[in-house]
């Protein structure tokens, strides 16, 4: 009887004991769970944390940044008023110097009116000069043969020191029109530098005159030279 009492009882204390744990172990469970979710928060709120924390140190960098820019273009304004300060004392000193400087400048300006007025004299006294100069050639009677001998050589020698190749050259020239030493060159067969020699030589002998505006020159016959070149073509015929 007393066993049985007793292995009841144990078993209702075992039963409990079981129920108990069972409760424990639930609760442990439970515990576990919240401590994960409060884990899982708290890990959201230091990622968080630390963004915000990175994006003020980011600001804060930027900020930095800014001032000390600020602080750069400060010291180039002070720089550059420091300079117009010096700029606005030299022109302060020009300002006052004005005077002096007028009075220099009128004595200049009068000393150049004097001249402009001596240069308007000798200018009056030249054309009538050549007024005077000009009525004596229309006055004076001028030999037809002085009027052609222009050319610096004697007009029935003219061709005797000419080569065949100066001769073609004139010839061609006087055919064609003004030519250039390259358009010779094309004619004449020889190289450029020898063309340039022989229409320079021809040029300073007085066969040729030449134009030296423009590039490269363009070479023509004397009046003198064509009327030459005509009878001798004509006594041909």
């Amino acid at each position: 009887m007393s066993s049985d009492v007793m292995l009841v009882v144990t078993s209702v204390l075992l039963l409990g004991t079981i129920s108990a744990l069972f409760l424990y172990y639930r609760r442990i469970m439970t515990l576990r769970q919240e401590y994960d979710r409060a884990k899982e928060v708290v890990d959201d709120i230091v990622v968080s944390v630390d963004g915000q924390f990175r994006r003020q140190k980011d600001r804060f960098l930027f900020v930095a940044q800014k001032m000390e820019n600020i602080v750069l273009e400060n010291k180039k304004v002070v720089e550059k008023v420091e300079d117009y300060e010096g700029r606005l004392t030299d022109f302060t000193k020009r300002v006052e110097d004005i005077p002096h400087i007028e009075e220099k400048v009128s004595g200049h300006l009068k000393e150049m009116q004097n001249e402009v007025e001596g240069i308007k004299e000798a200018q009056e006294k030249v054309i009538k000069n050549l007024a005077e100069i000009e009525k004596i050639k229309h006055e004076a009677h001028v030999p037809e043969t002085k009027i052609e001998a222009a050319i610096p050589i004697k007009k029935e020698k003219a061709l005797e020191p000419l080569t065949e190749t100066e001769l073609m050259v004139l010839e061609t020239i006087g055919k064609e029109g003004e030519k250039t030493a390259p358009e010779i060159k094309e004619k004449i067969s020889l190289t450029r530098e020898h063309t340039a020699r022989l229409m320079k030589k021809l040029y300073k002998d007085g066969y040729l005159e030449r134009d030296t505006h423009k590039m490269p020159y363009v070479y023509r016959l004397k009046e003198e030279m064509q009327k030459i070149l005509k009878k001798r073509e004509a006594s041909y015929f």
